[in-house]
């Protein structure tokens, strides 16, 4: 299978490591970045212009205002959109294929550990999950509303989750703790607590380490005098409606 890779930012670069069983070409017009995805990937091809693109599978990898201006020749075998806030139907409009997948990965593709959306055409399912296996763990939606809403909470929460490590270490800093060690601890933390949500529900979770009258129970009644719960709720709202927004516009 050849994949021709359109934009080498921060999700397509973490998309090339785990393609070395591909032939890959690289769209790239910035000629540094080019040079160096050269350099590093020496199995790959890399240009400033798009080649043919019948017959190959096509990942759109670029910021979404550039969708317009893409000129692309040929019909592809399928097309894998990372753009956010792009529905399959304005993919259509540009780039010719037989079949479509839209994904939202995350963050965490940097580190191959993103959960990444993903909706399409049911034909090329299989396929698309292996290549996006490749940056994490992918998981099939029945709609592009699941993925908008999904957008929330795969794609964005990263950054609230970073806002609640932050929040966490000023906590611990202002009662005394240094600010090294109060870091030292989040990482090793959020990935214990992944884990084991990934054989519990929160709600099993929370309930397991909030003894009666204990400090973890003392500290989730604070959180919920400050509507930590809502907030959420409503940063996911937020989120959701902005996703709508940005389809709207292309």
């Amino acid at each position: 299978m050849e994949i021709v890779l359109i934009g080498a930012g921060n999700m397509g670069s973490a998309m090339l490591d785990g393609l070395s069983s591909y032939s890959v070409t690289v769209v790239e017009r910035d000629s540094q970045k080019a040079a160096a995805l050269q350099e590093k990937y020496s199995d790959i091809t890399v240009q400033s212009v798009a080649p043919d693109i019948t017959a190959k599978v096509v990942i759109l990898a670029i910021k979404p205002q550039s969708l317009e201006s893409l000129e692309l020749f040929g019909k592809a075998e399928a097309v894998i959109s990372i753009l956010a806030g792009t529905p399959i139907a304005n993919i259509k409009k540009i780039v010719d294929a037989e079949y479509y997948i839209r994904a939202m990965p995350n963050v965490a593709a940097l580190k191959q550990k993103s959960v990444t959306s993903v909706v399409g055409d049911s034909g090329f399912k299989e396929e698309a999950l292996k290549i996006l296996s490749t940056i994490g763990t992918p998981i099939w939606l029945k709609s592009e509303k699941e993925l908008d809403i999904a957008t929330g909470l795969a794609a964005s929460s990263p950054a609230w989750l970073a806002i609640v490590a932050e929040a966490l270490a000023d906590g611990a800093v202002n009662l005394g703790l240094g600010r090294a060690e109060s870091y030292a601890y989040l990482g090793g933390l959020f990935e214990g607590v992944g884990a084991l949500l990934k054989e519990m529900k929160p709600s099993d979770f929370k309930d397991i380490v909030s003894s009666p009258g204990g400090t973890t129970i003392a500290g989730v009644a604070a959180l919920e005098k400050r509507a930590v719960r809502a907030a959420f709720i409503e940063a996911m709202a937020s989120c959701y409606d902005r996703a709508l927004e940005l389809g709207k516009k292309e």
